[in-house]
C-alpha cells in the first residue's frame, strides 16, 4: 500500500485529492486483508487483545455511529482522554470518518489546565478513561467551559451526566457510510489539534489537517524502519503527538502492525519482558526509556526478534548509545521532530549513524541553520534549525497554530519556519542539536548548550539523569547548573559533587563544568517525558 502513495524515481509523497485515513487506509486494508494483524493490545494486568484491519473497521464504524447520534458532526472538537486504553483507535478513526477535530489530551491535566484547554479549542465533547480522579476534574472544569455538553467515559462506572461509551457504542449499527456532499471532508480541513507539551509558557494548539497522516510515511518507512507484517511499538501515551507518529498513521500504511503496552508505571523490567514476549520487531523511545534499559541486565531477556530501534524526544547522549548497541548489536538511530512537524531530519537506514547527531534532513524538507543575523551558518557554527516552505511545504507539515495568527507569523514567515532548536552542522551534513534557543547558556562571553554538558555527566556510572540550566550570576552572566538524578547505589555527598564537576572538565572543555551542582530524586518533566528546564530555572530565580 505505501508504494502507492510515493512517487516512482523519488521520494515524494503523493496527496490525493479528499484524503481521508479512516476511508482511503483502514478501510481499503479491512476489504484486502481483513484478518490482517493491525493492533495488538496489552496491559500491566496480563490481559490481551489483537485486533485485525477488520475488527478496527467495525468497531470505528460503531463508533462513529454512535457519536453522530449524539450529535457531533463535521468539525466539532471532541478531546480524547484514553491513556493507552485500545478504545482510543476506535475513538480517532470514527472522529476522522465523521470529519470531526480530534483532539488528544493527558490524563493529568488538572480542571484549570481543562477550562484553557476547552475553551481555547471550543472542546464540545470529551471521551475519556472512567476513572475518578480524571471524570471529576472534567465535571469541575465544566461551569467554566462553555461549549463543552457532551462526556463520555470508557469503563464500566459512569458519573452522574456521563454517557457510558461501551452500551452506546453496542447499540448502534456497525456500518457507517462515507459522507458526501458539505459533510464530505476535504484536504485542507482540520483534522487534529495538539497542545504542545509546554516547556514554557501555555501551550500552543498546533493544527494538522487531514493530509498529516501521509506525512508520517517519512516516520515510519524512511526512519523506523517498518516492514509489511512487523509489529511495531512506540513508547507514547495517546495524550501527546508521539503517539500518533508510532502507534496508527505511518505503521498501517506501511502495513505494519502496532504494538500497545498499556501500563500505569514504567518498570524497565516488563518493558522488557513484553518485546521478548511478543516479538516485537521495532521500536521507538526516549532517550529516558533507553537510559533506564541498560540498566538492567539485557542479558536476561531474549531480544533477538528486534530488527530495528530509533529514538527521538530528545537528544541522545552518545554513552546510552554505546551502552545500548554493547548489549543488543543494535545502532540507535536518531530522529528530529516537532508537534509541528514529522521528522523532519533522522539517521535514516542505511546511514552510520554518528551517536549523539540528529542525521541529516529527510525527503522533502528543506533545513538549514540561520544565525542571528538570517544567515546560513558555516560548518561547525551554531545557529537556529528552520524549514524553508517557499519552493513546497512537506506533507504532514501543520497548517498554523489554531486561532493564533500573531503566533504562527513570529514562528513562520517569509516562507521561512523557524523551529526554536539551536544546532549545528559538520562537515559531512550531519545535524548536531545543542538546545532549545531559551535553554542555551551564555556564561563570560562563551554560549553552552546544555546537551554537550549533560553529555559529558552521563558518562560517569553514578548519573542516571541530569538537566543543565543557567543561573543568573552578576559577573559572568550565567553560570552552568547541574541537577542530577543518582543512580542507584550511590548518595549524594560533597565528595561526588566534586568528583562530577572534575570529570565534566577532563571530557569536555574546563569552562563547561557545572559551577553548581544539586541532587534531586527526579526531574520536573512534561507529560511526553521532556525535561523542563524551565522549571528548574524559575526556580532558581526566585
Amino acid at each position: 500500500m505505501v508504494n502507492s502513495f510515493i512517487e516512482k524515481d523519488s521520494d515524494r509523497i503523493i496527496v490525493p485529492e479528499n484524503f481521508n485515513f479512516g476511508y482511503d487506509i483502514l478501510d481499503e486494508l479491512a476489504k484486502s486483508n481483513p484478518q490482517g494483524r493491525a493492533l495488538v493490545w496489552c496491559n500491566d494486568q496480563g490481559e490481551e487483545r489483537i485486533f485485525t484491519y477488520g475488527d478496527m473497521k467495525y468497531f470505528s464504524d460503531k463508533t462513529a455511529n454512535y457519536f453522530t447520534s449524539l450529535g457531533i458532526t463535521k468539525g466539532d472538537a471532541v478531546m480524547l482522554i484514553l491513556k493507552r486504553r485500545y478504545e482510543f483507535w476506535y475513538a480517532i478513526l470514527a472522529l476522522h470518518k465523521i470529519g470531526a477535530i480530534a483532539v488528544p489530551a493527558t490524563h493529568l491535566l488538572t480542571p484549570n489546565d481543562l477550562i484553557y484547554r476547552n475553551n481555547a479549542a471550543s472542546i464540545k465533547a470529551v471521551v475519556a478513561v472512567a476513572e475518578s480522579g480524571v471524570m471529576d476534574n472534567i465535571d469541575k472544569s465544566q461551569d467554566e467551559s462553555p461549549t463543552l455538553t457532551l462526556k463520555i467515559a470508557v469503563g464500566a462506572d459512569v458519573n452522574d451526566g456521563w454517557h457510558n461509551f461501551d452500551s452506546g457504542i453496542d447499540r448502534v449499527s456497525s456500518s457507517f457510510k462515507r459522507p458526501q456532499g458539505s459533510l464530505a471532508t476535504k484536504n485542507s480541513d482540520i483534522s487534529l489539534l495538539y497542545f504542545t507539551s509546554g516547556t514554557t509558557g501555555q501551550p500552543k494548539m498546533v493544527q494538522h489537517n487531514f493530509t498529516y497522516p501521509l506525512g508520517h510515511i517519512l516516520t515510519a518507512k524512511y526512519w523506523q524502519n517498518v516492514r509489511k507484517g512487523g509489529l511495531h511499538l512506540t513508547v507514547a501515551d495517546t495524550g501527546w503527538a508521539k503517539a500518533v507518529w508510532g502507534k496508527i498513521y505511518g505503521q498501517w500504511i506501511c502495513e505494519c502492525a502496532v504494538f500497545v503496552y498499556d501500563f500505569e508505571r514504567f518498570e524497565p523490567h516488563e518493558m522488557l519482558n513484553v518485546i521478548s514476549s511478543h516479538k516485537i520487531t521495532s521500536f521507538c523511545a526516549p532517550p529516558t526509556i533507553y537510559r533506564f534499559l541498560i540498566q538492567e541486565d539485557l542479558t536476561k531477556y531474549d531480544l533477538s526478534s528486534l530488527e530495528y530501534c530509533v529514538v527521538a524526544g530528545e537528544p541522545l547522549n552518545p554513552e546510552v548509545y554505546t551502552q545500548f548497541l554493547k548489549a543488543t548489536g543494535i545502532k540507535l538511530m536518531e530522529g528530529y521532530g516537532q508537534t509541528e512537524l514529522t521528522v523532519a531530519i533522522a539517521t535514516l537506514p542505511g546511514m552510520e549513524p554518528k551517536p549523539g547527531s540528529m542525521g541529516k534532513p529527510s525527503p522533502g524538507y528543506d533545513v538549514d541553520i540561520l544565525d542571528e543575523n538570517g544567515k546560513s551558518c558555516d560548518v561547525g557554527d551554531e545557529g537556529q534549525i528552520v524549514i524553508y516552505t517557499n519552493g513546497s511545504t512537506p506533507v504532514g507539515m501543520f497548517d498554523g497554530y489554531y486561532r493564533e495568527p500573531e503566533m504562527t507569523e513570529n514562528v513562520w514567515n517569509n516562507g521561512i519556519y523557524y523551529t526554536g532548536d539551536m544546532a549545528w552542522k559538520d562537515e559531512n551534513g550531519y545535524y548536531w542539536f545543542v538546545g532549545r534557543a531559551d535553554d542555551v547558556i551564555k556564561s563570560s562571553g562563551y554560549k553552552i548548550g546544555p546537551f554537550e554538558v549533560e553529555s559529558a555527566l552521563l558518562e560517569h556510572p553514578a548519573v542516571l539523569e541530569c538537566a543543565i540550566t543557567g543561573v543568573p550570576h552578576e559577573i559572568r552572566g550565567q553560570v552552568v547548573k547541574a541537577t542530577v538524578v543518582l543512580t542507584r547505589g550511590y548518595k549524594p555527598s560533597e565528595e561526588l559533587k566534586i568528583e562530577l564537576q572534575n570529570h565534566v572538565k577532563k571530557v569536555t572543555a574546563p569552562y563547561k563544568y557545572p559551577r553548581i551542582l544539586e541532587f534531586v530524586d527526579e526531574l520536573p518533566k512534561t507529560i511526553s517525558g521532556k525535561i523542563r528546564r524551565v522549571e528548574i530555572r524559575q526556580k532558581d530565580t526566585k
